[in-house]
Parts: structure tokens; sequence; C-alpha cells
């Protein structure tokens, strides 16, 4: 049976487009792409104004009110932005179900049930809120209960609000979303520059507040023609609007919290300081929103493989980090007096660290949360996110830290600052690896034909018989090859000896193999070629091309081997193609893989079979002894399948045996036969 290399590269390479294709893939890839750039930058926009505007009006509020009065004011609003994980988990949820239903119908039906229940919710907490106005105002030190009343009729029509836009958002009409966030920004600019000027102070503030929520409420038009008053026949999941719920009420406490504890620990003056500094936050987490707004109807609906959604993940994350960069550069730029110019000499902080400082330090905390938002909320969009009560502990230990640590304001965002790092670290490792991980082989391969089943130990005699020339054995070659040439497997302590010996130099290798590997000798057709693959280590992958499947190999070895005679690497193989030719190679080739029709990787024989490849004339198969090693769990194997998870194992089994010496134990037994 000939080799046959040649004619097997060139069917290979034809029938390559079946196994790998490409192209399909990278135009959903490509759109998914476009799509989350068109909408993020429309929401970005947006946002940008609607940034320009919550910073006039917040500029507007504190030269008419002062600290005190502004601290007031931002305590109120703050405890509406609390109120917020309510509406943005009906938001999200709502988004997320539209995304993935297909028919208009259905979109509608799932609107109308969300619709009545947000509504319910909305005028419960509210009746909560009024009813304990009194106690919530105490505690904030306002001057008036009738702020807590006011904030009760704006909580009411700000989480049905969320429904509207969540519909808006999951049929992807990012401009009209945008639109809406504007005017809501827009008339409470408005509305609080008049009645504050009418004399009405902070209720005139916190009034405007309300009616831009209620205008905003109004103008949130699903769509055209769109008819409410249907039942829903769709069963929205409890575990969806509990992560939504857990991963908001976490998320406020995070970007809100802090406002009402520095409200309440501080005195009235420094409060509004501090309210001017989280104003840079909220520019901040608005800007990063404006592409998670778009990342997550995207990510919904790429149902198909959580691969495919792979670019939605890394081009948000990327533009997200972009955002945050030029806003910290921009604060960073901007000279002290503006700050004091524009928010008026009330506002200077003396000694409390400056206010540009604090600023810069505010915003570089706000912008590792909202990257550690991006990723939550992408994995949010997949499937039941666990990272979302990672999310909500943090939010407790946020607030328990202030609690405990508020000697100044720089110390309150030092303790927000050390929490969101840890945070990011906790939630970005896991998901990152497992995204970074190549896919797994989706591959079937015809059966192999397995000649008989081999043990543990016979492997490792034919597995050291291969190594026993290199330098490592060198003092051990005398004593102990009768071991290698003429091994008595029947010896337990020859078989502990030879194991001993192997793991001089491939003891790390061994160590990563599954415990339930079964061994096999297999019979190989040249058809059987196309499923073997070069372990992709240093020297292999200098001469492959995108591609380390032995018959794709074949080219891009003979090119460069011609290109480049004298390489190291190449003088190898072309001593190895020698021996191959005269017939003085070792014969042994052992492969790993997951079963009798998946690829097979070469754990040993890596130059043998590429010198078979380019030997003139062609070797033949029957030269060859394969022996193959099949595990399910044989993907977790850094040999198998190079990723970030099976290289992070390998690394941890290299520490775990970093203090093993197999001298020690070839001593040992040297000892016990003597």
């Amino acid at each position: 049976m000939p080799f046959a290399f040649m004619k097997l590269t060139e069917k290979f390479r034809s029938d390559t487009p079946s196994r790998a294709p490409h192209g399909p893939s990278q135009n959903r890839a490509k759109a998914l792409r476009q799509k989350l750039l068109g909408g993020s930058l429309a929401l970005l926009a947006g946002s940008g104004l609607v940034g320009v505007t919550n910073l006039i009006y917040n500029v507007v509020t504190a030269r008419l009110l002062g600290p005190t009065g502004f601290a007031h004011a931002t305590a109120v609003y703050t405890l509406l932005m609390l109120t917020s994980a309510i509406t943005l988990s009906f938001q999200v949820v709502c988004a997320k179900y539209v995304a993935s239903h297909e028919t208009p119908q259905e979109k509608a039906a799932i609107f109308a049930s969300l619709h009545l229940r947000a509504w319910m919710a909305g005028v419960s907490l509210g009746l909560v809120l009024f009813l304990f106005n009194r106690d919530l105002q105490s505690y904030l030190n306002l001057p008036d209960p009738t702020l807590i009343s006011l904030l009760a009729l704006g909580t009411a029509f700000y989480i049905p609000l969320g429904v509207r836009r969540g519909y808006i958002q999951g049929i992807h009409a990012f401009r009209a979303l945008s639109m809406n966030f504007m005017l809501e920004g827009l008339v409470r600019l408005g509305g609080a520059y008049l009645l504050i000027r009418l004399g009405l102070g902070v209720e005139g503030a916190v009034l405007a507040s309300v009616i831009a929520v209620i205008a905003s409420y109004f103008l949130a038009i699903p769509s055209p023609g769109f008819h409410t008053l249907r039942s829903s026949e769709i069963l929205i999941s409890f575990g969806e609007g509990l992560q939504a719920i857990v991963f908001f009420s976490g998320q406020v406490v995070i970007n809100n919290f802090d406002i009402v504890l520095v409200k309440h620990f501080f005195t009235s003056d420094q409060a509004g300081i501090y309210a001017a500094v989280s104003l840079v936050g909220r520019l901040v987490n608005m800007c990063a929103w404006s592409v998670v707004n778009t990342m997550f109807p995207v990510s919904a609906a790429t149902r198909q493989s959580d691969r495919e959604a792979r670019p939605v993940l890394f081009m948000s994350l990327g533009m997200v980090f972009l955002i945050l960069s030029a806003l910290i550069l921009g604060l960073w730029a901007i000279p002290s007096f503006l700050w004091r110019a524009l928010f008026g000499a009330h506002f200077e902080l003396g000694n409390y660290g400056g206010l540009a400082a604090l600023l810069i330090l505010y915003a570089i905390t706000t912008g590792i949360y909202s990257l550690s938002s991006v990723l939550i909320t992408y994995e949010m969009s997949r499937k039941i996110a666990n990272t979302s009560w990672v999310q909500l502990a943090f939010s407790g230990a946020l607030a328990l830290g202030i609690c405990v640590f508020h000697h100044s304001l720089s110390q309150v965002i030092y303790v927000q600052l050390w929490l969101m790092v840890l945070l990011f670290s906790l939630v970005a490792l896991p998901l990152l690896r497992r995204e970074i991980a190549p896919p797994e082989d989706q591959i079937t391969f015809s059966r192999l034909k397995i000649a008989q089943s081999m043990s543990e130990k016979e492997v490792i005699a034919e597995f050291l018989r291969s190594e026993f020339h290199h330098p490592e054995f060198e003092e051990y070659r005398k004593d102990f090859e009768y071991l290698v040439t003429q091994p008595n497997l029947e010896s337990d302590r020859e078989n502990a000896l030879r194991r001993a010996l192997l793991f001089l130099r491939r003891g790390a290798m061994w160590r990563e193999l599954p415990e339930d590997t079964e061994w096999f000798k297999v019979e190989l057709t040249p058809t059987d070629l196309e499923r073997i693959r070069f372990f992709p280590r240093a020297q292999w992958r200098r001469v492959a091309e995108g591609s380390f499947y032995l018959p794709e190999m074949v080219d891009p070895l003979r090119d460069k081997w011609q290109r480049n005679p004298e390489d190291d690497f190449f003088r190898k193989l072309d001593s190895v193609t020698t021996s191959v030719q005269d017939g003085s190679f070792n014969p042994t080739v052992l492969l790993i893989g997951v079963g009798e029709q998946s690829p097979l990787t070469i754990l040993d024989g890596n130059h043998r079979m590429a010198a078979a490849m380019l030997a003139q004339p062609p070797a033949n198969l029957e030269t060859f002894q394969f022996i193959c090693g099949f595990s399910p769990a044989m993907t977790r194997c850094c040999w198998y399948r190079t990723n970030v998870n099976t290289l992070s194992r390998y690394l941890t089994n290299l520490v775990r045996h970093l203090f093993y010496d197999p001298e020690s134990d070839i001593g040992r037994f040297l000892e016990s036969g003597s």
C-alpha cells in the first residue's frame, strides 16, 4: 500500500471547504460587527448629547442651588436611579425576548405581558416611597418630605418606561432609543432651569426630573400601529427576570449608593462636592452603556453558536475601552481652574485632594466597572449568568466598605477602585478563558481499524524505546539498556523503572494524558492521514500556514526546506528523512484522540511522519507502528488541543510536580533490587 502523500494532499485540499466552512461564518461575524458598530455609534452620538445635556443640567443646578441644595437634589435623583434596578430589569428582559422571537405578534405579546407587570411594580414601589417619605427624609437629611413624594410619582412611570425602551431596543431601533434618552435629558434641563428660576428651588429640580420621566414614557412609542391589548402566550422565564434583577440591583448600588452614603456621613457641602465629582461617573457609565445597549440584543439574537457571537464581545470591549481612554485623557487635560470656573467657587475642595484629581480617580473607577458590565451583560445575553451574583456580592461589599472607611472623599473613592479592580478580575478571567479557547472539533471521520488493545506499561516501553537515544539518558544507558531493548512486562519493578526513566524527559507530557486513556495498536489507511495533525509547538508554527493537519503541511514544509536548508530544524528533518529511507528509524508513532472517529494529534513521532511525507521515494504505511490513546477527556490535554484552558491546566500540574525528582525514584528502585 503506497503512502501516496502527493495525491492525498491534492485530495485533502479539494475537500477542505467541507471540513472548515469559513465563508458563511466570516460573513455572519462581519454582519454582527456592522450591526454592533452602527447601533453603538447611533447610541453613542445620542449618549454624547445626553451626557453634555446632563452635565449642563448639573452645572446649572449646582450654580443655582449651591453645594447644599445641589446635594439635596442629587440625593433624590440618586434614589430614582436606585429604582432603575427594576426599570432596567424589565428593559433587558423585554429586549432579550423581543430580539430572540421572530414574528411581530410574538414581540407584541411579550411587550403586553411585561408592560402590565411593570405598571404593577411601579405603582407598588411608588406607594412604598410615599408611605415612608419621612423616614427617607430623615436618613438623607433632606429639608422636606415632599421631595420623596415627587420621587414616588416619577417611580410609578419610570419602571414601565423600561419596558417601552426594552421593546425599542429589542427591535434594534437604536436611533429611536437614542432620541428618547435625549428627550429625557432636554426636558429635565429646561424644566429645572425654569422651575428653579421661578423660585421652586430644590423642589423645582426634582419636579423637572419627574416631568422628564413622564414625557419620555408617553413618547417612547414601540412602533407605528402597535397594539398592546393582547394576551401573552409566551412563557417568560422566572430565571431571566431574577438574573436581571440581581444584575441591575448590583449595578445601581455600585453606581449610585456611594452618593447616598456620602450624603449620610458627610456634611451637605462635602456631599455636594462629591455629587459634582460623581457626574463624571454618570457620563462614563452612560457612554459605556451606549455600547452595551447595542451589544445585548445583537448577541441575544445570535443563537446559532456562541462562537459566532464572539466578535460582538471583543468589539464591545474594545469600543468601551477606547471611549473610557478618551474621556479620562480629556479629564486629565482640562486645567483645574476650569472646573472651579464651571461649578463655582463654592465647590472648591480645599484640603480634600483637588476636584480635578478626584474627577480622574472616579472616572477610572467607573471605567473599570464599565468593562465588567460589558462582560456580565454579554454572558446574560447568551444564558443565565452566575456573574450577576458575584456583582451583587461586590455591591454589598462596596456599601460595607464605605460605611467602614469614610475618613475623606478620596478614601471613599479608593474603596470603590480596589473593589472594582477585583470584580473585573473575577468576572473577566473565566469568561475570557472560555471565549479565547478555540472551538471544539466538529469533524467526524471514518472509524479507525483497531488491531489490538495495549496496556499502559506496553506503551511506556515503546515510548521509552523511541526516547532512549536522547542525552538525558546518557548516564543510564549502560545500566538500563536491557530494560529498553528486552523489556520484561511481567516485572513490576522493571515497569516502575521504565516509567521513572521516561519521566526524566517526558513526565510533564505523560501527566497531562487523562487517567482513563485506553491504548490501541491501529492500522491506518491513506485516507486516515487526513485526520492526523502536528502539535503546534514552536518549530511547527514556523512552517505551518494556518493548519497543522499533516497533508496540509506538505507544501509549506517542502518550500521552506528548499529556501533555507541550513536551518537547524530542517537539518534535523534531513537526518530523519535519511533514516526513514534506509529503514534505520524507530517505526513507532504515538497518537492521541477523543475517539475512533475524531482527529488525531501526534504525541511522539512528529519528525518521523514529516520525513515520511517528504522522503523520495515515499515511505509506506506498513513500515510504521501506530499506537493511539483514546479518552473522552482528551480535549483537556494541551498536547491534543492547545488553548488557554488546557495550558493553564498544564502550568498548574507543572507547579504541583515542581519538586518531583524521577532520579530519586530510579535510585530507590536500584537499591530495592540490589
